[in-house]
């Protein structure tokens, strides 16, 4: 962590990694559907497959950023100044919302391949 980083940036940045990585996890599989349904389609949406290889490495990282981000909200204790925003309740409540919401969509691109037969 860079030394001008508070906890709530560095939260938040690990969150977006985790969003980010578990695309990358889900983009031969979830990721043609998704731009297909938004109307974006073609030849190279197919193309996309050419991920699946890296899909391990992608589950991986996501889990890593999910982990950490877990350990930051839950874990390690918080090291706020009075008058920091990290050191108000409510914004550690609303972080630990959207760490579960954000966990809840990762899930769900996670369990794609259970539910995907559905859309054929």
């Amino acid at each position: 962590m860079l030394p001008s980083m508070n906890s709530s940036t560095a939260t938040k940045s690990t969150l977006l990694a985790g969003v980010l990585a578990a695309l990358g996890a889900t983009a031969c599989c979830f990721g043609p559907l998704l731009l297909v349904s938004i109307g974006l389609g073609g030849a190279w949406v197919s193309s996309l497959r050419a991920l699946e290889a890296y899909q391990p490495l992608f589950v991986l990282l996501t889990l890593g950023f999910v982990g950490f981000a877990f350990y930051r909200l839950y874990i390690q204790p918080r090291r706020c100044a009075p008058g920091d925003a990290c050191a108000v309740p409510a914004v550690l409540k609303r972080q630990r919302i959207i760490f579960w919401l954000v966990l809840a969509l990762i899930a769900a691109m996670f369990a794609f391949p259970l539910y995907a037969p559905l859309f054929d």
